[in-house]
């Protein structure tokens, strides 16, 4: 279900702490080809509380009025079968409205058929008409689609949803009747390891993964429980206290979102990263990408016009911390921080 991002939701900004969670959440925004963002820890640690504050930082959009998925009216070749058909039926333009980003929860006890969608076969075959019944992909198109305890689901609905996060789109299929609409969004999802895992294979496919926990910093923890009376008691005011940190915020990612593809990536970066990726003897070649792209999405959000060793420092542990392999007994797992550390030495 969408849940509207309420006039006073808790400010990004005033969150304290947890500044490796946020930096991964800005990260995707700017750049959701990243593949999403895994937050494992344990609850009450602010991880539903970033992903709605979040939202009210992302830029307005412009979609078709009256779509159901959203479709932005100046992108045709994304559009829906409904948006072309309204096309060509000869309303052109296609009205458009804006739009707040909103945060889409999926059920923990969701089906299939409730995440992709169902399609009225009856209807097909007698009538060879294709009525599609849109779900939680759908409604995710151009929003962020929040999965709480991701470790719960079937590994098959997991599956769809990296898939549809992976290609941007979302195909349904049944007794030979397809139906495609576009279905890309933010992916973040929220688990408690203490509750099981997720299989590696699952596990990889998220681009960033970042643990938290609660903050064991005497003066942090009475920060947050003032933080917190503060906004509970004026929520209006304390809001307005927190909007110019909030507004530099949605100006930089506004501006990391304009200028990420402008940004370059050096070849000499490209090779500390693959020199990463085969010093940590991750599987695959995801890490590479998703590296390169976080750190591209890093050098946007501050303004820089090519990636820098620095930004990959920032990104590499929650880049690669999910994808380190389980060594067979009597063998030493390579340490993170110490490869990133004698990697960059040489580099720089």
């Amino acid at each position: 279900m969408a849940v509207p991002v309420e006039r006073y939701t808790f400010p990004f900004t005033a969150i304290v702490g947890q500044e490796r969670m946020k930096l991964a959440l800005v990260l995707n925004a700017i750049n959701p080809s990243i593949g999403g963002v895994l937050i494992r820890g344990e609850k009450g640690t602010a991880k539903s509380t970033a992903v709605r504050a979040l939202a009210r930082l992302l830029p307005e959009q412009e979609v078709v009025e009256g779509c159901r998925f959203g479709c932005h009216p100046d992108d045709g070749e994304s559009w829906c079968r409904e948006c072309r058909e309204r096309r060509e039926a000869g309303e052109d333009p296609l009205p458009r409205v804006r739009r707040r980003m909103r945060v889409v929860e999926l059920p923990i006890n969701a089906s299939e058929d409730r995440v992709v969608g169902t399609i009225d076969l009856e209807a097909a075959l007698k009538e060879g008409s294709r009525r599609f019944e849109p779900g939680v992909l759908a409604e995710a198109n151009r929003n962020i689609l929040y999965v709480d305890e991701v470790n719960l689901l079937d590994d098959h609905i997991v599956d769809v949803l990296l898939d549809a996060a992976a290609m941007g789109v979302n195909v349904v299929e049944r007794e030979g009747v397809s139906v495609t609409h576009p279905s890309r969004f933010i992916l973040v999802g929220t688990m408690n390891p203490e509750e099981g895992e997720l299989r590696p294979q699952l596990l990889d496919r998220f681009g960033l993964c970042v643990d938290v926990q609660g903050i064991r910093d005497l003066d942090q923890r009475v920060a947050i429980v003032e933080q917190r009376a503060r906004w509970e008691e004026d929520p209006s005011g304390f809001a307005a206290a927190c909007a110019p940190q909030e507004e530099e915020v949605r100006r930089r990612i506004a501006e990391g979102i304009a200028t990420y593809p402008e940004v370059t990536v050096p070849r000499e970066i490209l090779r500390l990263i693959a020199q990463l990726s085969i010093a940590l003897e991750v599987d695959g070649h995801r890490s590479d990408l998703v590296c390169a792209r976080s750190a591209q999405a890093k050098a946007a959000y501050d303004s820089a016009e090519q990636v820098e060793l620095a930004h990959v420092v920032d990104v590499a542990e929650m880049v690669y911390a999910h994808r380190l392999r389980t060594v067979p007994f009597g063998r030493t797992s390579p340490n993170l921080n110490e490869v990133i550390a004698r990697l960059v030495g040489r580099a720089s």
